[in-house]
């Protein structure tokens, strides 16, 4: 008899429990993801990080990543303010700031902000030479990034950063900015030995000037020769109206003598 009551409540729980399962959907979000809800295909709302409890049926979890995300967008062809074509490669720092904007207004978000990273990099290299692309990279970042932040907004996006990474020339303007360069190194070489020169003939004038003026400096120039080549065991040879005088100035022995003029 017992038996009897028992089964029917048996199946009778199985039944509920089964049916209780069917009905009680347990979503859970990991911290730096966004859940966008539906259900039967329609959305409902957009669930944050943590443990979700939804009754019904049709339901479904679109997770969506919210965390700091990198695009690279590479070996684009540019040409530049003076004509000159080359590739050049950006590097986009971007994240979902309205998940519920970016899966419901775009069929491909992701490709949306490369080519809104690609028309910014061809605008602002159209409006610069290519030496200021090559040595003033860093000065184009706000240019790309006040470009690009309105159009990734509208997608949903907040773009970060946007920054030149790699600018590659063709191998014959490589050659060509080589001897540049180089041609550039030799004439700031050759303006720095004309400086030096003209350092020591201004030194040279006004030591002549000084000797000019001042007969006993003379003097006493030629006595620090003397001693000098006393010093030096060498022989002084003055020059006197008629020919040249040798002076044997005694000294310390040397094995090789100098004369000085």
């Amino acid at each position: 008899m017992h038996y009897e009551i028992l089964i029917p409540a048996v199946l009778a729980f199985v039944i509920a429990a089964m049916v209780i399962s069917q009905l009680r959907h347990k979503f859970i979000l990991q911290e730096g993801f966004a859940g966008l809800l539906y259900r039967h295909g329609k959305f409902v709302e957009a669930l944050v990080a943590g443990r979700h409890i939804r009754w019904g049926r049709g339901f479904a979890l679109m997770p969506v990543d919210q965390r700091k995300a990198f695009l690279d967008v590479t070996g684009q062809e540019v040409l530049t303010a003076d004509n000159v074509g080359l590739k050049a490669s950006l590097l986009v720092t971007y994240q979902v700031a309205d998940p519920v904007k970016v899966l419901h207004s775009t069929q491909q978000w992701q490709a949306d902000l490369y080519h809104a990273a690609q028309l910014a990099l061809r605008t602002v290299a159209g409006g610069v030479p290519v030496e200021t692309l090559l040595n003033q990279r860093a000065t184009l970042a706000p240019q790309l990034l006040a470009l690009v932040q309105p159009e990734a907004a509208k997608i949903g996006l907040t773009v970060h950063t946007v920054e030149v990474k790699d600018v590659m020339f063709p191998a014959e303007l490589k050659r060509a900015f080589a001897e540049a360069l180089k041609a550039k190194q030799e004439g700031q070489a050759a303006l720095e030995r004309a400086r030096g020169e003209s350092a020591a003939l201004r030194n040279l004038a006004n030591a002549a000037r000084l000797l000019d003026g001042n007969p006993a400096l003379m003097n006493l120039r030629l006595l620090q020769s003397l001693a000098a080549a006393q010093a030096a065991g060498s022989t002084l040879v003055l020059g006197v109206p008629g020919g040249f005088v040798p002076l044997k100035v005694q000294g310390k022995p040397s094995a090789e003598s100098d004369q000085l003029t």
